[in-house]
């Protein structure tokens, strides 16, 4: 099966619709298909294309995509080996290599052209429709105010379609939060600005994180080239950087990490990109007929380059609640997703603040590396806490292990 490639094509109902067909979207509809249900994900951009992203995969979403069969295939696409992460605090350079363990003997970052579309076609693979350059125009909604469906635009031909369950994954910006009206409830109180190249040419050497005060620069080998990105207050860079960003990232690296800035002297560079910064947000995560997955419904700042790992761990508590069919699954999924955010929220937000001094910053990371713990252990265990308590009615847990088809037994 293929994706769908117009709007006619859609069957007019589906058990589950995503909106956005990127890593958490398409992560989430991938599991739901393997489990059965019949899953339609709508994209408005075309497959496999670019979008923003520090790319960088920490232990637990590395040890998502063996779980789910598809870590062969980013290995196979020549997506470097990460052994090595390196802090340097000024000029002090703490190295810690990734130590086998969990399943994962290395970390990844692989392009977002290659991420997203490999979970999209998973998804395909296990009998979801994907359709791409199809954007959601509305919601439906029952007498009750309940989600009952949406209404879909693609190649100016508008379809509405029903469904038991509308996902938003469609990023911070979530048109799907948007037209439900929901608010988050917990905010961050700084953000960063960032400014964006890939860069050919230099030796993998694992992650770099560089830190000098008031900056960062972080060095994230991906397919083919190096993603570097340069880090300051969102104040700095509206007042002085975003005019030039080449500029601006070349004073923030020769400062921060002057040994890369003579690195890339001669290297090729991408065109650079911007991010003037969002402030953190926690957002309720389900409602009647709807949920949010990724930064849809949670979203940190990129400086601790978690988003990635995050969204799909999330996609698997979503998918696990879904499958459950009960508010007290989607609750549930809330209240695994906050315990297990909060922290890493936190400590972003601080970070991101850029107001720390190195001895603080070596103690933010401390805290960060004991929260990214936590969280591997929830996805090594299965989300056996989830599973422990089981839904209203006693059902077993479901498995979202690649089964490449439908669902089986979680006894297998």
């Amino acid at each position: 099966m293929t994706a769908i490639q117009s709007v006619d094509a859609l069957r007019s109902s589906y058990a589950a619709v995503v909106v956005g067909g990127r890593c958490a979207g398409a992560a989430t509809a991938m599991l739901l298909a393997r489990a059965g249900l019949d899953v339609l994900v709508v994209e408005q951009a075309a497959r496999g294309s670019d979008t923003l992203s520090t790319l960088a995969m920490m232990r637990a979403g590395v040890l998502q995509l063996s779980r789910w069969g598809l870590l062969d295939a980013i290995r196979a696409a020549g997506t470097p080996r990460i052994e090595t992460t390196t802090f340097h605090y000024g000029s002090d350079a703490v190295e810690i290599r990734i130590k086998p363990r969990d399943g994962v003997d290395a970390l990844y970052a692989p392009r977002r052209t290659l991420l997203d579309p490999l979970l999209a076609d998973a998804a395909v693979s296990a009998g979801a429709h994907v359709a791409y350059r199809v954007r959601l125009k509305e919601l439906v909604r029952d007498d009750r105010g309940r989600v009952t469906g949406v209404i879909v635009e693609g190649g100016g031909v508008a379809r509405e379609i029903a469904a038991t369950m509308v996902i938003g994954a469609d990023g911070v910006h979530s048109t799907v939060a948007s037209r439900i009206g929901v608010e988050p409830y917990r905010v961050g109180q700084h953000k960063g600005g960032v400014i964006y190249t890939r860069a050919s040419g230099l030796r993998n050497t694992g992650y770099h994180w560089h830190y000098a005060p008031g900056m960062s620069v972080g060095v994230i080998p991906t397919n083919d080239e190096t993603l570097i990105f340069a880090a300051t207050t969102s104040e700095r860079f509206m007042r002085e950087l975003r005019f030039d960003l080449a500029a601006g990232f070349d004073a923030i690296v020769g400062v921060t990490a002057p040994a890369l800035a003579a690195a890339l002297g001669a290297a090729d560079r991408s065109p650079y990109r911007g991010f003037a910064g969002h402030l953190g947000i926690l957002r309720p995560a389900w409602g009647p007929g709807w949920a949010l997955v990724g930064d849809a419904g949670y979203f940190k700042d990129p400086i601790t380059a978690h988003g990635i790992t995050d969204a799909l761990r999330d996609a698997e508590l979503l998918a696990r609640a879904v499958l459950r069919g009960t508010d007290a699954a989607l609750a549930e999924y809330q209240e695994i997703r906050d315990r297990l955010s909060v922290g890493l929220f936190t400590i972003t937000d601080e970070i991101a603040s850029f107001a720390w001094d190195m001895p603080r910053l070596q103690a933010l990371h401390k805290s960060l590396s004991e929260e990214m713990t936590r969280e591997v252990l929830h996805v090594s265990s299965g989300g056996a806490e989830s599973a422990t308590n089981g839904d209203a009615h006693g059902g077993a847990r479901p498995s979202l292990q690649s089964n490449h088809g439908r669902s089986q037994s979680a006894s297998q």
